[in-house]
């Protein structure tokens, strides 16, 4: 039997450790481990490669069980990075990670690219690879130092003997950022610029918010190749909002498989149940792009947006005569167009890079797509086409657009489901 005063005085000292006990948790709550690149080695001298100082700082987190990677103030160059899970990257105002030019730093590997896995390409600056609950926020920027590599395509494409077939992907260049197999994805604030290849792709992720981020090249650069600001890539319940796109390819692209098997590709899930709002299309070749690489992609709506005066089309639906599409629930509302060329709409034959294979040519469906509350100026109302014999296109909608346009005309054939519902075109009644 313990004496009284023993007792006693256990008691009072397990009270007095309880809350030196529960510091630590709470600490931790309030605190998330944060480690900045500089502290690890990072130079901002515009020239030093840091690749190895950045990465030990993200295997730093990792191994501290997660945390933030804080990138300064600063011009810090780099080639491939790869975050890992519950490590976050979070770029500061006035920070710039940009890429290396030297593509040494970015050893070619199996890579997803182009609706397949190249056995030998570039992977991108920012690499995540099942990285659940990842975040890459701030007001920094990452910025692909692109013009050399822009430079160095454009004169190989111009040099090869089929130029309009030439490879995208027989250059080696870098995308900003690669995040495959993670859900519950923010990307918040940050500014693509100048990327050597695609900005943004995404990669079979779930439940992902792209929100107030922009993505540029330079208005003075004529067409910086490929430089999609964002590629949703078998990708579902994907949110887009409040950013600004200037590019000069797609500003977002639904992609996925290609060629005649696609169907039985399962590596390419469709694309589904996707939300652009209120955003701001500067520049590029089409807001809204289904296509190259896509198979299925379903539910899209693009609500509330600005458009123009460097975009060459709002709504584009590439038909590709060597893929079994099916493209249906697509929808634009409530949009502001100013542009004195471009095509409001773009579902047409698209050729590039055709091979069957062998294969008969297959059969496609394009099926309830609509364009309502339309407003403003516009080059012209464009095409409505299918590949002859091989494309069912029904159920189009067109309503409650008023727009002046150089080119009052909708070029329209093979879709009997074209319906038109109070749509004026110069002041004009539009009829087909």
């Amino acid at each position: 039997m313990s004496h009284p005063s023993t007792a006693r005085r256990g008691v009072a000292l397990s009270l007095l450790a309880a809350p030196m006990l529960a510091l630590p948790a709470c600490a931790s709550l309030a605190q998330p481990r944060r480690a900045a690149i500089t502290d690890f080695g990072a130079l901002a001298d515009d020239r030093t490669v840091n690749t190895i100082a950045i990465q030990k700082t993200i295997d730093h987190v990792a191994g501290q069980g997660g945390g933030t990677v804080v990138v300064p103030p600063g011009v810090f160059v780099s080639g491939a990075l790869f975050l890992k899970p519950k490590v976050h990257l979070h770029l500061e105002q006035g920070a710039v990670l940009k890429c290396s030019t030297d593509m040494r730093h970015f050893p070619a590997q199996r890579t997803r690219i182009e609706g397949h896995f190249a056995p030998s390409f570039n992977p991108a600056l920012i690499n995540a690879n099942g990285c659940d609950g990842l975040k890459i926020t701030g007001a920094g920027t990452l910025d692909g130092a692109g013009r050399p590599i822009w430079d160095l395509f454009w004169k190989l494409r111009k040099a090869a003997p089929d130029p309009h077939n030439f490879a995208n992907i027989g250059v080696p260049r870098a995308r900003l950022a690669l995040i495959e197999r993670s859900r519950g994805v923010t990307v918040e604030g940050v500014t693509f610029k100048d990327s050597q290849f695609w900005n943004l792709h995404l990669y079979r992720c779930q439940d992902v918010t792209v929100r107030g981020a922009r993505f540029e090249v330079p208005d003075d650069y004529k067409q910086a190749p490929s430089t999609d600001g964002i590629d949703l890539d078998s990708c579902q319940r994907v949110t887009v909002e409040d950013c600004y796109f200037s590019v000069t390819d797609d500003c977002i692209a639904a992609k996925g498989s290609k060629g005649p098997q696609a169907l039985e590709d399962k590596d390419s899930p469709p694309v589904e149940h996707i939300r652009v709002r209120n955003c701001e299309f500067r520049r590029g070749h089409g807001v809204m792009t289904l296509g190259s690489e896509a198979t299925l992609v379903r539910d899209v709506l693009v609500e509330n947006c600005r458009v123009g005066p460097r975009v060459q089309n709002v709504a584009v639906l590439k038909l590709r005569a060597d893929t079994p599409q099916h493209y249906e629930d697509i929808h634009f509302r409530g949009l502001t167009l100013d542009s004195d060329s471009g095509l409001i709409v773009a579902i047409r034959p698209w050729t590039q890079y055709f091979n069957l294979k062998g294969a008969p040519p297959p059969k496609s469906i394009v099926r309830n797509v609509s364009l309502v509350g339309i407003k403003g100026r516009f080059g012209t109302f464009g095409k409505i086409a299918p590949n002859p014999g091989q494309t069912e296109i029904g159920d189009i909608l067109l309503k409650d657009i008023d727009v002046a346009l150089g080119t009052g005309t909708l070029d329209a054939t093979g879709a009997p489901g074209l319906r038109l519902e109070n749509v004026r075109v110069n002041g004009k009644p539009l009829t087909l």
